[in-house]
C-alpha cells in the first residue's frame, strides 16, 4: 500500500477535522461545533474534541466498526457531560462525521455517517460511493446562491433549522443514541480495487450550482491526474479566486480538510 494523506486548517480560527492511520485502519474525522460559542478543554473547540474522540476510539482498532461507530458516539457524549454540555439542548451538542476504512488482504471493511466521504476507484478506472446520499446542507447552499448573506436573520435560522434535523434526516455522532440508526458500514472484496478515498467536505470540488447529489466525476478525474495534494491545491486555488463567496456557493472561504488515499495497486 502507498498512502497519501492532508490535513489542513481552512479559514476559521481552529481545524476541526481530524485522522488516524494506525497499522491497517485509516479514517477521517469532521468536527462540528454547536450553535453556542464556547472553548473547552485546552481551549479548543466542542467539534474539535468530538473528532478527536471519535477518532481515538477507532484508532483502538479492536471490533468491528459498527460497534467501535457506537463506542465513539457513547465516548462523545461522555466527554460532553463532562465538559457540563446540556444535552438536553440539541443546539449546543458536538458533533463528528466519520468516513474509516480497515484494509487487510483480502477485504476493505468501511464505516461513514455524516457528510464524510468513501470513494473507491477500481482498477478499471471507474468509480463508486459505498454511501450515497443527499447533501443535508443543499437547502442552506441555494439560500446563499441567491444571497450570500452569511450574517442575515433569514440564513442563521436555516442553519438552526439543518443543526435540529441531526439524527432525523442525517446522521452524526453526538452522543445521542438515535445516532446509531445512521451508521453506515459493510465490506468490498480488495483484487478490484486500486484506490480508497477517504476525505471530508473540505476536499469537494466547488460547485457554481448547488444539487441535493454531490457530483464527484470532477474530483476523481483531477485527482486521477494530480493526485491528492494537487487535487487539493486545485481547489483551494479555485476558493481564493472567489474570497467573498459570490461564485461557489459554501460556508466559508476555505473548509477544513483532512483525507486519505490508500493505493492498493
Amino acid at each position: 500500500m502507498k498512502i497519501e494523506h492532508i490535513l489542513e486548517k481552512g479559514s476559521g480560527p481552529c481545524n476541526e477535522d481530524t485522522l488516524i492511520m494506525e497499522n491497517n485502519i485509516f479514517g477521517v474525522f469532521d468536527g462540528a461545533s454547536s450553535l453556542v460559542e464556547k472553548r473547552f478543554k485546552d481551549q479548543k473547540t466542542g467539534g474539535r474534541l468530538a473528532a478527536e474522540t471519535a477518532g481515538r476510539v477507532f484508532a483502538k482498532n479492536h471490533y468491528p466498526l459498527i460497534h467501535l461507530g457506537c463506542q465513539a458516539n457513547t465516548a462523545i457524549l461522555n466527554q460532553m457531560k463532562t465538559e457540563q454540555v446540556d444535552a438536553s439542548r440539541r443546539h449546543t451538542l458536538w458533533s463528528a462525521s466519520a468516513a474509516v476504512a480497515r484494509v487487510t488482504r483480502e477485504r476493505v471493511e468501511w464505516f461513514q455517517t455524516g457528510d464524510a466521504y468513501i470513494l473507491i476507484i477500481r482498477k478499471d478506472g471507474s468509480y463508486f460511493l459505498p454511501v450515497e446520499r443527499e447533501d443535508h446542507d443543499y437547502e442552506t447552499l441555494l439560500m446563499l446562491k441567491k444571497d450570500p448573506d452569511h450574517q442575515s436573520r433569514t440564513f442563521k435560522n436555516q442553519v438552526i433549522k439543518i443543526r435540529r434535523q441531526m439524527n432525523k434526516t442525517y446522521g452524526v455522532l453526538n452522543g445521542e443514541p438515535e445516532a446509531v440508526e445512521f451508521l453506515n458500514t459493510g465490506s468490498l472484496p480488495i483484487k478490484d480495487i486500486r484506490t480508497i478515498l477517504l476525505f471530508t467536505d473540505g476536499l469537494s470540488h466547488p460547485s457554481r450550482i448547488p444539487a441535493r447529489m454531490k457530483n464527484f466525476r470532477p474530483l476523481v478525474s483531477l485527482y486521477k491526474t494530480l493526485g491528492l495534494s494537487g487535487l487539493k491545491n486545485h481547489i483551494r486555488k479555485m476558493e481564493s479566486k472567489d474570497p467573498l463567496i459570490r461564485k461557489f456557493p459554501r460556508f466559508k472561504c476555505h473548509d477544513d480538510i483532512a483525507a486519505i488515499a490508500i493505493n492498493l495497486s
